[in-house]
């Protein structure tokens, strides 16, 4: 006697084989306290029906045909009908064929060797789930790899007795398959209005979060899929992609820094397989995220960056439809104060202040996770210092340029992730020293900074107050107003592209001190609409000046402010991105 094993209904049962000179002719089920034969005296016979009608869908017997539907068995039973059918197709489609068998009944299967006596046969695919849900995943996975052919199921009478709440259903979705074929339903129109349809993956990346609320203050139809804690590439996220591209149409996806593309490429075929397209919003630097992939340059995938200088790169890298779309602000969250919020505490009011991490604890985390070898770590605070100086985007390309050594070892990590790890290792100690540099530009003003307690280890103990991190959507916008200035400076992850805070503190319209980058002068007009200083010795000075300034400061904070009304909200941004894709996919 086999193991006992549950059904999907919940029953108990066993099984073993019976045997006739040596082979097995039939299996016997203990089944509830009653003992049931899976064929019976119907014996081979019974089996062998479910292919009567045969000839009918797979059509006649010609070797080297092109199979024109897709057989998926629900039960393998004793193997008789399994053998049949095999060599059926094998007859037309020679070594080439497909053919599905959905069994998840263990006990039989181990007593019957089924899957021992055709493991030589590769197109048979097995499909063990034991949900409904994930049966059908696996079956339209297969039925992709075929390019959508009709699905044919031949359901083993036994099985429907053992257990009909599991293969009625699957025995139904697959004829229902045969009506309307799903991957014919996937071929609408792409952007038939005025408005497109936007499938959102969503995630708590705090920009989905604006983007969701001026889709919605633009009225533009969106749908939100919800990404899972594990593998996106699953196959229950799969199926919930799928049946939300089913019943909402949208004319393609819209994703932040690549969230739920899987590594492995299981979402980028999927969509080609849809032909959706997929338009990926990159806020963070798209280096240190897309090598670690495959499969993901396809013609049908458009990379927006928020900084221009990353779009070289990105072409080189074969992506075809690659454009700049800066950051904004959410304009109905980052406003001008209102009577009704909350008041703020009253330590937050500062000539000056400035919001950022000091990133200590990022370099030593990179540090730990990464396990380097001594040769990195020895000078890497040298290296950091030096690629922050250098008009290099890349680091790969920087240490193969001005530090070998270091480059060759760094080639030599053995996995992508400890290579990502050195890089924003290098990144992160870059950006240190150049905001502790800045910093330390505005200490004769006694700042007020707001971060994380590392800044306790890089500054003096007195001449500054220390505020903890403050919650980006509640407490930023009633926080930059209270500061005369609020001071800025840009993290090394981008040399020439712009932040969030050059957007939000004159949202709120309060003024701002930044550093110079070169894009900000595609975005404001210098001088009039947004202050930048080179060097930490002139943000002292400019610092200096619009404390005791009042008018001309007020005078920058509302041109700004007017600037970013007009152009740089995020429904500006979707606008854009929105006619972009509709211009090189509809």
């Amino acid at each position: 006697m086999k193991k006992s094993s549950p059904s999907q209904s919940g029953a108990i049962y066993s099984a073993k084989a019976i045997r006739e000179q040596g082979v097995v002719s039939d299996l016997e089920v203990t089944h509830e306290g009653r003992t049931l034969r899976v064929l019976g005296p119907g014996g081979v016979a019974r089996e062998l029906a479910l292919l009567d009608y045969c000839e009918e869908w797979l059509g006649p017997a010609s070797r080297g045909g092109t199979q024109t539907v897709l057989p998926v068995l629900l039960g393998a039973g004793v193997g008789f009908a399994l053998d049949a059918l095999v060599q059926a197709l094998a007859s037309r489609f020679g070594t080439h064929f497909r053919l599905v068998v959905v069994d998840k009944e263990l006990p039989l299967l181990e007593a019957s060797g089924c899957r021992e006596r055709f493991a030589a046969f590769t197109g048979i695919t097995w499909v063990h789930a034991p949900t409904i849900e994930a049966a059908l995943c696996s079956i339209t996975h297969e039925q992709d790899a075929v390019e959508g052919l009709a699905l044919k199921a031949l359901v083993h009478p036994f099985y429907l007795r053992l257990d009909r709440e599991f293969y009625a259903p699957l025995r139904e979705a697959c004829e229902a398959s045969q009506k309307a074929n799903f991957w014919e339903r996937m071929r609408y129109p792409r952007f038939a209005g005025p408005v497109p349809r936007v499938l959102l993956l969503t995630s708590k990346y705090f920009l989905m979060g604006e983007v969701i609320a001026a889709c919605d203050r633009m009225g533009v139809p969106h749908r939100l899929v919800h990404l899972p804690e594990g593998e996106t590439g699953s196959e229950e996220f799969v199926e919930e992609l799928l049946r939300h591209v089913l019943e909402f149409q949208p004319d393609f996806v819209l994703t932040l820094n690549h969230l739920g593309v899987d590594r492995e490429g299981v979402l980028a075929g999927l969509l080609e397989r849809l032909q959706l397209p997929l338009a990926s919003w990159f806020v963070d630097n798209p280096h240190l995220i897309l090598h670690m992939y495959s499969r993901l340059v396809t013609p049908l995938t458009a990379i927006f960056t928020w900084d221009s200088d990353n779009l070289p790169s990105l072409k080189q890298m074969g992506f075809e439809h690659v454009f700049y779309l800066p950051l904004g602000v959410d304009h109905m969250r980052f406003c001008l104060p209102k009577s009704s919020q909350a008041p703020a505490p009253a330590g937050w009011r500062a000539p000056v202040s400035f919001v950022g991490n000091s990133m200590v604890y990022k370099v030593e985390a990179r540090k730990e996770a990464g396990e380097f070898p001594p040769v990195l770590l020895e000078r890497y605070k040298d290296v950091a210092a030096a690629f922050s100086e250098s008009a290099e985007r890349s680091v790969t390309a920087f240490l193969q340029a001005h530090f070998p050594a270091e480059g060759a070892a760094y080639e030599a990590l053995d996995t992508a992730e400890r290579k990502l790890c050195y890089e924003a290792m290098l990144t992160w100690e870059a950006t240190l020293q150049y905001r502790l540099s800045c910093v330390q530009g505005v200490l004769p003003f006694s700042p007020l900074i707001v971060g994380d307690g590392g800044w306790h280890s890089l500054l003096p103990q007195s001449g500054w107050r220390y505020a903890t991190e403050l919650n980006y959507y509640e407490d930023l916008p009633r926080f930059y107003p209270l500061s005369t200035v609020n001071f800025n400076c840009t993290s090394k992850q981008m040399k020439g592209a712009v932040n969030q805070r050059v957007f939000d503190v004159p949202a709120t319209g309060a003024f701002l001190v930044t550093d110079f980058r070169e894009q900000i002068a595609d975005l404001f007009h210098l001088d009039k609409e947004v202050v930048c200083y080179q060097s930490p010795e002139e943000a002292t000075e400019l610092v200096d000046f619009y404390l005791k300034h009042e008018a001309r400061r007020t005078q920058v904070a509302q041109a700004a402010r007017k600037r970013i009304l007009a152009d740089h909200t995020y429904e500006k941004r979707l606008e854009a991105l929105f006619a972009t894709m509709r211009k090189a996919f509809a």
